[in-house]
């Protein structure tokens, strides 16, 4: 089940119109047209992209009125962070074993000054 979540999340954010999408709802709700307004799409095309952000739980929509205005729901975003944190720390941790590699070939190949 998580790995799933986690793919339908990755799936949905690999689309930049998806992404601005989430950006926009991230600042509030908004309607499908609201969203449509800064992308040369149709309504329908826009629609589209926001089924699959439902589906991948990132989206909700609720009704108010005559409207049915788009909400962010950041939980799966959470999910995918935690997810990348691992690596973030893998990369971080290699980084630092290079630099004190380099600091300790530095040290051999230029000792500092007095010390000949």
């Amino acid at each position: 089940m998580q790995t799933d979540q986690l793919d339908a999340t990755f799936a949905a954010l690999a689309d930049p119109t998806r992404r601005a999408i989430l950006a926009r709802l991230a600042t509030s709700e908004a309607t499908v047209m609201e969203l449509a307004e800064p992308f040369a799409l149709s309504q329908p095309a826009i629609s589209k992209h926001i089924k699959v952000l439902e589906k991948a739980g990132l989206v909700s929509r609720s009704r108010d009125a005559q409207k049915r205005p788009c909400k962010l729901e950041a939980k799966p975003l959470e999910a995918a962070t935690e997810w990348l944190e691992t690596y973030r720390r893998f990369w971080e941790a290699r980084y630092q074993n290079l630099d004190a590699l380099l600091d300790t070939l530095k040290k051999i190949h230029h000792p500092p000054e007095g010390n000949s």
